[in-house]
Protein backbone atom coordinates (compact mmCIF):
# COMPACT_ATOMS: atom_id res chain seq x y z
CA UNK A 1 0.00 0.00 0.00
CA UNK A 2 1.46 3.62 -0.76
CA UNK A 3 2.55 5.24 2.05
CA UNK A 4 0.99 8.81 2.92
CA UNK A 5 4.81 10.42 1.92
CA UNK A 6 4.44 9.00 -1.38
CA UNK A 7 0.91 10.01 -2.05
CA UNK A 8 0.09 12.78 0.02
CA UNK A 9 1.75 16.29 0.76
CA UNK A 10 0.30 18.21 4.02
CA UNK A 11 -1.43 21.80 4.31
CA UNK A 12 -2.50 23.98 7.15
CA UNK A 13 -5.18 26.92 7.39
CA UNK A 14 -3.23 29.24 9.39
CA UNK A 15 -3.82 32.15 8.26
CA UNK A 16 -6.95 33.14 10.94
CA UNK A 17 -6.82 36.41 12.80
CA UNK A 18 -8.62 34.30 15.42
CA UNK A 19 -10.68 37.43 16.67
CA UNK A 20 -12.39 35.79 19.68
CA UNK A 21 -9.02 35.35 21.40
CA UNK A 22 -7.39 38.42 20.96
CA UNK A 23 -8.09 39.44 24.55
CA UNK A 24 -6.02 35.56 25.06
CA UNK A 25 -2.92 35.94 22.49
CA UNK A 26 -2.96 39.90 21.87
CA UNK A 27 -0.46 40.27 19.12
CA UNK A 28 0.18 36.47 18.09
CA UNK A 29 -1.72 34.82 15.22
CA UNK A 30 -3.74 32.04 16.98
CA UNK A 31 -1.75 29.08 15.51
CA UNK A 32 0.89 30.21 17.63
CA UNK A 33 -1.12 30.17 21.11
CA UNK A 34 0.79 28.64 23.73
CA UNK A 35 0.28 25.36 25.25
CA UNK A 36 2.06 23.23 27.20
CA UNK A 37 5.17 25.51 26.44
CA UNK A 38 4.42 25.02 22.25
CA UNK A 39 2.73 26.59 19.79
CA UNK A 40 -0.66 24.79 18.59
CA UNK A 41 0.65 24.30 15.45
CA UNK A 42 3.25 22.18 16.72
CA UNK A 43 0.78 19.28 17.56
CA UNK A 44 -0.60 19.49 14.54
CA UNK A 45 2.90 18.95 12.76
CA UNK A 46 3.46 16.43 15.01
CA UNK A 47 0.77 14.50 13.67
CA UNK A 48 1.77 14.79 9.80
CA UNK A 49 5.29 13.72 10.70
CA UNK A 50 4.63 10.18 12.95
CA UNK A 51 2.02 9.78 9.52
CA UNK A 52 4.99 9.85 7.23
CA UNK A 53 4.13 13.01 5.31
CA UNK A 54 7.16 14.33 4.19
CA UNK A 55 6.39 18.33 2.91
CA UNK A 56 4.08 20.44 3.84
CA UNK A 57 2.53 24.28 3.42
CA UNK A 58 1.45 26.78 5.94
CA UNK A 59 -1.70 28.84 4.51
CA UNK A 60 -0.79 31.51 6.23
CA UNK A 61 -1.94 35.16 6.22
CA UNK A 62 -2.57 37.59 9.40
CA UNK A 63 0.90 37.67 11.29
CA UNK A 64 2.65 35.28 8.49
CA UNK A 65 6.21 36.67 9.23
CA UNK A 66 5.86 35.25 12.73
CA UNK A 67 4.64 31.66 12.17
CA UNK A 68 7.78 31.42 9.53
CA UNK A 69 9.93 32.86 11.77
CA UNK A 70 8.38 30.20 14.77
CA UNK A 71 8.98 27.62 12.36
CA UNK A 72 11.61 27.90 9.52
CA UNK A 73 11.44 25.42 6.80
CA UNK A 74 12.18 22.00 8.98
CA UNK A 75 10.05 19.97 11.75
CA UNK A 76 11.40 17.08 12.54
CA UNK A 77 12.37 16.07 8.96
CA UNK A 78 9.59 17.53 7.43
CA UNK A 79 10.19 20.02 4.69
CA UNK A 80 7.63 23.30 4.96
CA UNK A 81 6.83 25.95 2.67
CA UNK A 82 4.56 28.85 3.03
CA UNK A 83 1.94 30.06 1.30
CA UNK A 84 0.92 34.18 2.15
CA UNK A 85 -2.30 35.73 1.52
CA UNK A 86 -2.26 39.03 0.62
CA UNK A 87 -6.03 39.29 1.37
CA UNK A 88 -8.86 37.31 3.29
CA UNK A 89 -9.23 34.27 0.92
CA UNK A 90 -11.52 31.80 2.62
CA UNK A 91 -10.09 28.10 3.14
CA UNK A 92 -11.11 27.08 -0.32
CA UNK A 93 -9.47 30.24 -1.88
CA UNK A 94 -6.45 29.79 0.50
CA UNK A 95 -5.57 26.07 -0.70
CA UNK A 96 -6.16 27.47 -4.80
CA UNK A 97 -3.79 30.20 -3.80
CA UNK A 98 -1.15 28.03 -2.37
CA UNK A 99 -1.82 24.84 -5.06
CA UNK A 100 1.58 25.51 -6.92
CA UNK A 101 3.00 24.20 -3.61
CA UNK A 102 1.14 21.18 -3.14
CA UNK A 103 2.91 18.74 -5.35
CA UNK A 104 1.01 15.23 -4.53
CA UNK A 105 -1.72 13.67 -6.20
CA UNK A 106 -3.70 14.10 -2.90
CA UNK A 107 -3.51 17.05 -0.21
CA UNK A 108 -4.29 16.39 3.74
CA UNK A 109 -5.93 19.75 4.74
CA UNK A 110 -5.59 20.53 8.38
CA UNK A 111 -7.56 23.26 10.33
CA UNK A 112 -5.03 25.27 12.01
CA UNK A 113 -7.43 26.00 15.54
CA UNK A 114 -8.45 22.10 15.66
CA UNK A 115 -7.18 18.82 16.77
CA UNK A 116 -8.91 15.51 16.77
CA UNK A 117 -6.99 12.00 17.23
CA UNK A 118 -6.99 10.55 14.29
CA UNK A 119 -5.28 7.49 12.66
CA UNK A 120 -4.17 9.03 9.26
CA UNK A 121 -2.74 6.06 8.18
CA UNK A 122 -7.07 4.44 8.15
CA UNK A 123 -7.98 8.21 7.02
CA UNK A 124 -5.97 8.01 4.03
CA UNK A 125 -6.39 3.93 3.37
CA UNK A 126 -10.33 4.63 3.84
CA UNK A 127 -10.03 7.43 1.40
CA UNK A 128 -8.05 5.20 -1.32
CA UNK A 129 -10.16 2.41 -1.13
CA UNK A 130 -13.07 4.61 -1.68
CA UNK A 131 -12.44 5.88 -4.68
CA UNK A 132 -13.28 9.26 -2.89
CA UNK A 133 -12.24 12.63 -4.31
CA UNK A 134 -12.67 14.13 -0.85
CA UNK A 135 -13.35 12.07 2.85
CA UNK A 136 -13.96 14.94 5.62
CA UNK A 137 -12.73 13.26 8.77
CA UNK A 138 -15.73 13.30 11.58
CA UNK A 139 -16.26 13.01 14.91
CA UNK A 140 -19.19 12.73 17.74
CA UNK A 141 -19.97 15.77 19.86
CA UNK A 142 -22.88 15.33 22.99
CA UNK A 143 -23.69 19.07 21.35
CA UNK A 144 -23.38 20.28 17.77
CA UNK A 145 -24.45 23.53 18.09
CA UNK A 146 -21.33 25.31 17.58
CA UNK A 147 -20.35 23.40 14.62
CA UNK A 148 -23.48 22.48 12.56
CA UNK A 149 -23.61 18.30 11.65
CA UNK A 150 -22.33 16.06 9.04
CA UNK A 151 -25.29 13.37 7.43
CA UNK A 152 -24.08 10.39 6.44
CA UNK A 153 -25.49 7.85 3.91
CA UNK A 154 -24.57 3.91 3.47
CA UNK A 155 -20.71 3.49 2.30
CA UNK A 156 -19.55 6.82 4.12
CA UNK A 157 -21.13 9.32 1.69
CA UNK A 158 -21.74 12.63 2.86
CA UNK A 159 -25.29 13.71 1.87
CA UNK A 160 -25.61 17.05 3.21
CA UNK A 161 -23.87 19.80 5.47
CA UNK A 162 -26.32 21.02 8.12
CA UNK A 163 -25.47 24.94 9.51
CA UNK A 164 -25.44 25.43 12.74
CA UNK A 165 -28.52 25.95 14.43
CA UNK A 166 -29.88 25.97 18.05
CA UNK A 167 -31.38 22.42 18.22
CA UNK A 168 -28.27 21.18 19.04
CA UNK A 169 -28.23 17.50 20.02
CA UNK A 170 -25.57 14.67 19.62
CA UNK A 171 -23.98 14.34 16.05
CA UNK A 172 -20.98 13.96 13.74
CA UNK A 173 -19.17 17.24 12.63
CA UNK A 174 -16.70 18.26 10.53
CA UNK A 175 -13.45 17.51 12.32
CA UNK A 176 -11.25 19.94 11.04
CA UNK A 177 -8.93 17.15 8.59
CA UNK A 178 -9.43 16.55 4.71
CA UNK A 179 -8.11 14.47 1.85
CA UNK A 180 -8.81 16.02 -1.71
CA UNK A 181 -7.58 14.92 -4.84
CA UNK A 182 -5.38 18.01 -6.00
CA UNK A 183 -7.55 18.30 -9.50
CA UNK A 184 -10.75 19.39 -7.29
CA UNK A 185 -8.36 22.26 -6.42
CA UNK A 186 -8.16 23.60 -9.77
CA UNK A 187 -12.42 24.08 -9.84
CA UNK A 188 -11.61 27.21 -6.94
CA UNK A 189 -11.85 29.88 -9.12
CA UNK A 190 -8.44 32.04 -8.56
CA UNK A 191 -8.68 35.11 -6.65
CA UNK A 192 -11.21 35.54 -4.76
CA UNK A 193 -12.98 34.56 -1.05
CA UNK A 194 -14.50 31.07 -0.97
CA UNK A 195 -15.09 28.67 1.75
CA UNK A 196 -14.63 25.26 1.98
CA UNK A 197 -17.15 24.54 4.31
CA UNK A 198 -19.59 26.72 2.75
CA UNK A 199 -19.23 26.52 -0.65
CA UNK A 200 -17.45 23.78 -1.73
CA UNK A 201 -18.32 21.01 0.51
CA UNK A 202 -21.82 21.13 0.19
CA UNK A 203 -21.46 21.12 -4.00
CA UNK A 204 -19.22 18.14 -3.47
CA UNK A 205 -21.88 16.00 -1.50
CA UNK A 206 -24.47 16.96 -3.80
CA UNK A 207 -22.06 15.49 -6.62
CA UNK A 208 -21.47 12.50 -4.26
CA UNK A 209 -17.10 12.99 -4.71
CA UNK A 210 -17.58 13.81 -0.61
CA UNK A 211 -17.19 10.84 1.38
CA UNK A 212 -16.80 10.80 5.69
CA UNK A 213 -14.23 9.22 8.06
CA UNK A 214 -15.30 8.53 11.53
CA UNK A 215 -12.54 9.32 13.77
CA UNK A 216 -13.03 7.52 17.46
CA UNK A 217 -10.75 9.74 18.86
CA UNK A 218 -11.37 13.26 21.18
CA UNK A 219 -11.27 16.29 19.40
CA UNK A 220 -10.37 20.27 20.59
CA UNK A 221 -10.86 23.36 18.89
CA UNK A 222 -9.18 26.51 20.53
CA UNK A 223 -11.56 28.94 18.33
CA UNK A 224 -12.65 30.29 22.03
CA UNK A 225 -11.06 31.62 24.77
CA UNK A 226 -13.17 28.98 27.08
CA UNK A 227 -12.15 26.04 24.78
CA UNK A 228 -8.65 27.67 24.45
CA UNK A 229 -8.52 27.20 28.02
CA UNK A 230 -9.18 22.82 28.02
CA UNK A 231 -6.29 22.62 25.62
CA UNK A 232 -3.42 22.47 27.84
CA UNK A 233 -5.39 19.38 29.74
CA UNK A 234 -6.80 18.02 26.13
CA UNK A 235 -3.43 18.18 24.71
CA UNK A 236 -1.63 16.71 27.58
CA UNK A 237 -3.95 13.64 28.15
CA UNK A 238 -2.76 13.27 24.69
CA UNK A 239 0.49 12.77 25.34
CA UNK A 240 0.24 10.11 28.31
CA UNK A 241 -1.34 8.09 26.40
Amino acid sequence: MPTLGEEVCGAVLAGGFGTRLRPVLADRPKVLAPVLGRPFLAYLLDQLVRAGVRQTTLLTGHLADCVEATFGNDFAGMRLTYSVETGPLGTAGALRHALPRLVRPVVLVLNGDSYCDLDLAAFFDQHRRSGAKCTVALTEVPDVTRFGKVALAGGHRVTRFEEKSAAGGRGLINAGAYLVARHLLDEIPPGGAVSLERDLFPRWAAQGRCYGFAAAGRFLDIGTPESYARAAEFLAQRRAA
